[in-house]
């Protein structure tokens, strides 16, 4: 898998799951993509260290490209474009 470089990604939407523990995460994350639309980017960003399991599972499950992601002070971030 090759991500893209985080600097070029502009996200279209944002999603807060700070402080949010599974699978709360994951279900607001379900939530959000289905109301966005095909190719949009979704930024999310989470404190719970599952989600390094759960959100690339997710997007690979439900054929959405996770872009990229990092962790910054505690912080997994995360870019998903929607797919079809």
């Amino acid at each position: 898998m090759t991500l893209t470089p985080l600097s070029s990604i502009t996200p279209n939407h944002e999603l807060d799951a700070v402080g949010l523990l599974c699978p709360e995460p994951v279900m607001m994350l379900h939530n959000k993509v289905r109301d966005m639309a095909v190719g949009d980017v979704l930024k999310v960003v989470a404190t719970d260290p599952s989600t390094t399991r759960d959100i690339p599972k997710f997007c690979g499950f439900l054929g959405h490209e996770l872009m990229g992601q990092e962790e910054i002070k505690g912080q997994f971030i995360y870019y998903i474009k929607k797919g079809s």
